[in-house]
């Protein structure tokens, strides 16, 4: 079984055509502008994704509940890409936070 690198948030993160255009690498500015934006708009992005995926796997927990589903592997394939796609979230986070940290003690 090949294991995937919690580090990596490409591994489980695909953006729509849409989204890859919005966040096509730009040259930074002089103002740091762009780049701020485009951080943004990939973190938007990736937030967006996990909760859909949230969304879609409680819809079909309660579609199995109700007895509209059959295939259970399925909904527990999409829960379980959900659990591991909020975990990576949450670490990335974590992430953030601590490089925010850091440079916070910083003494210039």
């Amino acid at each position: 079984m090949s294991t995937i690198p919690t580090n990596s948030l490409s591994a489980f993160y695909t953006p729509s055509a849409a989204a890859q255009s919005a966040t096509a690498p730009t040259p930074p500015s002089a103002g740091g502008d762009a780049g701020e934006s485009s951080f943004e708009s990939v973190l938007k992005n990736a937030v967006g994704d996990v909760e859909q995926m949230h969304t879609s796997a409680q819809a079909q927990v309660t579609q199995l509940a109700q007895g509209d589903r059959q295939d259970i592997h399925n909904v527990m394939i999409a829960v379980e890409k959900a659990d591991v796609a909020f975990q990576l979230m949450m670490q990335v986070r974590n992430k953030i936070v601590n490089a925010y940290q850091e440079v916070s003690k910083m003494q210039f």
